[in-house]
């Protein structure tokens, strides 16, 4: 029997926290990555050496990583002390430096993964640096995906820089054989819209037999999405992609407690209200159901009970 084929696109924890839970299914998994991130140890290395920021592909890699605990641990081991390093994940300077070895920033990834035995496919949005932009409700520019929330003015759009970028083949590829594409969890205008932007992603995309899932966060973010609802989210992806990008929404309709309402309140962040009728509207299917979980004093979306949704959709478009 055929295995579905997934193509995740995202960056940040969420979609670490859905790669865990895909993985342990019969699927064949492409994480489609963005190298947006300027902060941290990933800008100081994309700057200091001019490769790609390593931190969202770290994070994927050790999510999809088939090792012992140790090794994971390792790999995502952050220094504390000593000049130059401080700051500084182990992984981030391993992605570093097996770049630098094999010359190419896709191949250092390839070498990494069968190192850490990676359950399936981990490929940047592009394989090079780009840059995130923003241009905010009143019509101020903020440059740098770590800036662009800080500003809290309200975004407008968001855009790339070089002018000119080339998608990797191996992404146009899975893409095109993908039975399923997700989209998310993660945020929206920083983590899922970098990798769209990238030229021939959206029309890899639209051109693809797969069915589309978008994964909504369960809360708003600060300085991104404030105030936003379900279909905001979504009008958001068709602003920048188009109409019909979007076959299913899967948005949570589980109760938080409220002791972490009071410490995401902290954050100025909400719970995204779920507006049925006005999702319905725009067109796509609506899966609620309660994906997300409470561990460590956060909110996570529930790894096994989202990929059960995807993997349900992945095999009615296939019919396995």
């Amino acid at each position: 029997m055929s295995r579905p084929k997934v193509v995740v696109i995202g960056g940040g924890t969420g979609l670490s926290v859905i790669l865990r839970g895909l993985k342990t299914f019969p699927v064949e998994i492409t994480a489609l990555v963005t190298v947006a991130d300027d902060g941290g140890s990933s800008g100081i290395l994309r700057k200091e050496l001019a490769i790609p920021p390593p931190g969202d592909v770290r994070n994927v890699l050790v999510a999809l990583a088939e090792v012992e605990p140790l090794v994971e641990e390792l790999f995502q081991h952050r220094f504390e002390g000593g000049e130059g390093l401080s700051g500084h994940s182990l992984g981030n300077l391993l992605l570093a430096g097996m770049t630098s070895i094999t010359g190419d920033f896709q191949q250092g990834i390839a070498a990494i993964s069968r190192v850490l035995n990676v359950c399936g496919r981990v490929l940047p949005a592009a394989n090079e640096s780009i840059e995130l932009h923003a241009e905010m409700v009143d019509g101020s520019m903020v440059s740098g995906e770590s800036q662009i929330p800080l500003s809290l003015k309200g975004i407008k759009r968001v855009f790339l820089t070089p002018d000119y970028i080339t998608p990797l083949p191996e992404s146009l590829e899975a893409i095109a054989e993908a039975d399923l594409i997700v989209l998310g969890p993660g945020s929206l205008y920083t983590s899922v819209l970098p990798n769209l932007l990238v030229p021939g992603i959206v029309e890899a995309i639209r051109g693809s037999r797969a069915q589309k899932a978008y994964i909504c966060n369960a809360m708003t973010q600060a300085g991104e999405t404030d105030g936003y609802t379900a279909s905001d989210h979504l009008i958001g992806l068709t602003q920048h992609c188009g109409e019909g990008l979007v076959d299913h929404v899967l948005v949570n309709g589980a109760t938080i407690s409220a002791a972490l309402l009071e410490r995401y309140e902290e954050e100025r962040s909400e719970p995204v209200i779920v507006d049925e009728e006005r999702l319905r509207a725009l067109g796509v299917s609506l899966i609620c159901d309660h994906f997300i979980t409470e561990a460590d004093h956060k909110l996570r979306h529930d790894a096994m009970k989202v990929s059960q949704a995807l993997l349900a959709i992945a095999r009615q478009a296939t019919n396995i």
